[in-house]
């Protein structure tokens, strides 16, 4: 059988485990490549991103994630993989700009050198809009707020508990609504207020992923934003995800949110070269991946 050589990295933010693959592939490929180097049998993670040259001037590099999603933790992971490549020193401070595929902004990220990973903050995108919504699971109303991006949504749900069968019906609630939503990702954000506490169920239609993620930078961003819409004022907040704890700074004024960024830890873990089996194929329907972890 023949195998395919692919160059790829493998970054740690917030144990949101990311790969980065640096060889240059069409674009029709990605989904074939990504729905393999993730999975349990390779170089397994929860999500790939693919590294490519910019058109835009302004931008060090393009980050095409594999269901042209938007993803804040894959930014902090490139940065950090760039900052690697520069060998820069402990404690030293850089910043990247880069083109990323669901945002139609530039995304900065300031980076940081730590003793043993990185430090990164990212300027997140802005809501297009932000509004209290119903949704429907099993015939039982879900109260939510909804934030919506331009190419992506989350619904923080706030919960008090979380056990196996609220996240069997959370996955069945974004496998049904999420095809028929115009989106490249939507979010189900379960959080507790009163613990800070994140539990996050990304789904990506295009790749019929559906990941419960131990670390998730977008939807801290949100949360941040859920919290200054809630309470009419600037934020900060430290969120605790099963992976870790990241920051989300929100600025509110005059009744809107003005700036939105959020700050973890990421490391790299592992640099090579994955063999992807030639006649590797999805078929039409198929759960390309999915982790469930109660």
């Amino acid at each position: 059988m023949m195998k395919q050589k692919i160059n790829f990295v493998k970054c740690n933010p917030t144990q949101n485990m990311t790969i980065l693959i640096n060889t240059m592939l069409p674009s029709d490929e990605h989904k074939r490549i990504a729905s393999k180097i993730m999975s349990y049998d390779n170089v397994y993670a929860e999500q790939v991103g693919f590294i490519e040259p910019s058109m835009n001037q302004e931008a060090d590099v393009l980050l095409q994630m594999a269901g042209g999603e938007f993803c804040g933790n894959a930014c902090m992971a490139l940065a950090a993989y760039l900052a690697e490549l520069q060998e820069m020193d402990r404690h030293e401070t850089t910043e990247f700009r880069l083109e990323v595929s669901g945002s139609e902004q530039l995304v900065a990220c300031r980076i940081t050198k730590n003793r043993e990973d990185y430090r990164c903050r990212v300027n997140m995108p802005l809501p297009v809009k932000m509004d209290q919504t119903v949704l429907q699971e099993g015939g039982a109303p879900v109260n939510a707020f909804a934030v919506r991006y331009s190419d992506f949504i989350h619904f923080v749900i706030e919960v008090e508990h979380i056990d196996a069968n609220m996240k069997n019906q959370m996955l069945s609630l974004a496998k049904r609504i999420g095809p028929f939503l115009d989106t490249s990702m939507l979010g189900i954000l379960l959080y507790n207020a009163s613990s800070s506490q994140l539990t996050p169920l990304i789904y990506v239609p295009k790749l019929n992923s559906a990941v419960w993620e131990r670390g998730c930078g977008s939807g801290t961003a949100s949360i941040g934003a859920y919290l200054a819409w809630k309470n009419r004022r600037n934020i900060e907040a430290h969120i605790h995800q099963p992976g870790g704890t990241m920051l989300v700074k929100a600025l509110y004024d005059q009744d809107r949110l003005t700036h939105l960024e959020i700050e973890g830890s990421v490391g790299i873990v592992a640099q090579g070269t994955a063999f992807i089996d030639m006649d590797f194929n999805l078929s039409v329907g198929e759960d390309i991946h999915e982790i469930s972890n109660v």
